[in-house]
């Protein structure tokens, strides 16, 4: 956690322009592909060949994130691998972000300063650069990022093209999000890795354009849970899925967190969201992909994902305005 994003003058004291400059002002120089870059009333990138794919996320204080759980780097990390999460699962190779910052006049430029710096960091890590963006005063600390990508010739890979007889394969972790929610939720800062794991994903970057490579006529980012992100393919295909939980690794700290607050490690892998595994439906798994079910036709009404051929007892996913509605995601 930083020690000094509190010190010095507030976003309030620099204003608008001022504030806009420094976050400039550690951002790397355009690459070549950046016709226009960060200034301008719009940031203009060459795409060589076929189309480009948009995605868009707001993060709300108190909603996705708390300045007492995360430091602001590893909220400006979090904010950029969220959104580019979802051009990987287009099988597009993400290009740009654009940021909107809506702030409280007394948050200080030093915050800002750490959060530019953690976007800038995961951005370095995708291979992803910061087109620009936008600042605004607001009550509430809220982050507002629309990811772009380049699908250079290739079909987008979408939630509506699983076939019966498909494989269900995935890459990256699941349940670690969910579990170090739960261990932030009880007032524990440990195992560090699964309260790291809430603070910023580790979102298998390359893999989704790999993914198109490999053939996966479906795919999505897991960000709302196994169950519920597997069903949203289901129902845009028309299709049922049936999930092998044998063939998903719980990890130690998993188990660690759910025999410290009670109930089924599995539960934090099928319900759990925020990790933003890629998972997809292919005729032959790619290497480096784990199976971990198969596409059938449709089920019985109402039942679209089973775990091992049955339904399972528990509900997946996040909905934003269920009742009551969680603190932090």
């Amino acid at each position: 956690m930083s020690t000094n994003a509190s010190a010095g003058p507030t976003v309030g004291d620099v204003g608008e322009f001022a504030l806009i400059d420094t976050i400039l002002a550690a951002a790397p120089a355009p690459s070549p592909n950046v016709v226009v870059g960060p200034g301008d009333d719009s940031a203009v990138f060459a795409v060589p060949m076929g189309s480009v794919t948009c995605s868009t996320d707001a993060m709300v204080e108190g909603v996705h994130f708390k300045r007492d759980w995360s430091s602001a780097n590893d909220i400006g990390r979090k904010a950029a691998a969220v959104n580019i999460a979802d051009i990987e699962a287009m099988g597009a190779t993400p290009r740009g972000l654009l940021i909107a910052l809506c702030a409280p006049p007394e948050l200080p430029v030093g915050w800002v300063e750490e959060f530019r710096d953690g976007v800038l960091a995961e951005c370095a890590t995708a291979s992803v650069e910061l087109l620009g963006g936008d600042t605004s005063a607001s009550p509430v600390l809220t982050i507002v990022v629309t990811a772009m990508g380049d699908l250079e010739g290739r079909e987008p890979i979408t939630r509506a093209g699983a076939r019966p007889g498909q494989h269900v394969a995935m890459m990256g972790r699941l349940g670690w999000a969910a579990a170090g929610l739960r261990t932030l939720s009880r007032g524990f800062r440990s195992p560090r890795v699964v309260v790291d794991a809430q603070r910023c994903p580790e979102v298998p970057y390359g893999f989704g354009r790999r993914a198109s490579e490999g053939g996966a006529t479906s795919m999505i980012d897991v960000s709302d849970g196994l169950l519920a992100d597997l069903g949203h393919i289901a129902a845009a295909s028309g299709v049922s899925i049936d999930i092998t939980s044998a063939s998903l690794e719980i990890a130690e700290p998993l188990r660690a967190v759910a025999a410290a607050t009670g109930g089924d490690p599995l539960h934090l892998v099928l319900a759990g969201g925020e990790d933003h595994a890629l998972v997809g439906t292919f005729d032959t798994v790619p290497d480096g992909w784990v199976a971990i079910g198969t596409v059938a036709e449709p089920g019985a009404a109402g039942v679209s994902v089973t775990v091992d051929g049955a339904v399972p007892e528990i509900t997946g996913g996040h909905d934003h305005f269920a009742k009551p509605p969680r603190s932090s995601r």
